[in-house]
């Protein structure tokens, strides 16, 4: 039977780890502070220190799913405390590291791929870089998934709109892209009937887009009105340096390899259909 190690049991994770539970595997992960979830064994983890009884608790696990950001100064808690027990495990066929599209830094709203050149523009996508180098340096069968920006149910700009925090920003010509959490368990679930390790690749949707039209369509899923529209000037006098990293990258993400390589049709190929499949979700919890 097929057993699924998770480090770092969060929302991408958590998503993937249901699905495969449903398909009848085994599911084992970490938490910082385990709280029981039904019919998936957790492990208290925080990165400070190893896992007790490594090889014992885990020595059938199949699979691996790397969730956990690095830190910025100390790096990735998994790789240093971790990575060579990893490559002991003796059933070990596949392991995946969640990444980011940050990592290419910014393209002057230019087209990248997985073979674009890596500069990152920010500590965090630095240490997300230097991360992937150093599992790519493993002899463990490591696939890199590159992600856009997230979304789904419980973490869309539905919330943010809901709690007043959605800021209507317009910066012309400046595209994100963007990935359904389903589809994220579904290019997973891909890579592990067929398998490419070594491979990197770009999880998003079709439709790279400036966010100005994205909150519009989420406004009038919810019939309400846009707050008000300001420009990028203004805007980042207010914004946070996280959040101002997040605007000076400037990019267009390609996700063909995703259909090419592992022939996966995307769930939610653009803006409108993800919006709406996770509103509809929410109308049923009202």
């Amino acid at each position: 039977m097929n057993t699924l190690f998770i480090f770092g049991m969060g929302f991408s994770a958590g998503h993937f780890a249901h699905r495969m539970k449903a398909k009848g595997w085994n599911i084992i992960a970490t938490s910082r502070e385990p709280v029981a979830v039904e019919g998936i064994d957790l492990i208290a983890f925080d990165g400070t220190k190893p896992i007790t009884d490594f090889h014992e608790r885990l020595k059938d696990v199949t699979h691996v799913l790397h969730s956990i950001p690095p830190h910025k100064e100390t790096g990735d808690c998994v790789f240093n405390l971790h990575a060579r027990d990893l490559e002991k495990l003796p059933n070990l066929k596949w392991m995946g590291y969640l990444s980011t599209t940050g990592v290419y830094g910014t393209a002057g709203g230019a087209m990248v791929n997985e073979d674009s050149p890596r500069h990152p523009t920010s500590a965090r996508a630095r240490a997300r870089k230097q991360a992937e180098d150093n599992w790519l340096s493993t002899r463990l069968p490591l696939h890199i998934f590159r992600l856009a920006g997230i979304y789904g149910p419980t973490r869309s700009l539905f919330d943010s709109i809901a709690k007043g925090r959605a800021k209507a920003i317009d910066k012309p010509g400046h595209a994100f892209s963007r990935i359904h959490v389903e589809d994220i368990a579904g290019v997973l679930e891909a890579s592990i009937l067929k398998p490419h390790p070594g491979s990197a690749y770009n999880l998003c949707d079709d439709e790279p887009l400036e966010p100005l039209a994205v909150l519009k369509t989420a406004c009038t899923l919810m019939g309400v009105d846009m707050p008000p529209v300001q420009s990028f000037e203004e805007a980042a006098k207010e914004m946070s340096p996280m959040a101002l990293t997040f605007w000076n990258d400037n990019k267009r993400v390609d996700n063909s390899k995703i259909k090419t390589e592992l022939g996966y049709v995307l769930q939610y190929p653009d803006h409108r259909s993800g919006l709406e499949s996770v509103w509809a979700e929410m109308q049923k919890n009202v």
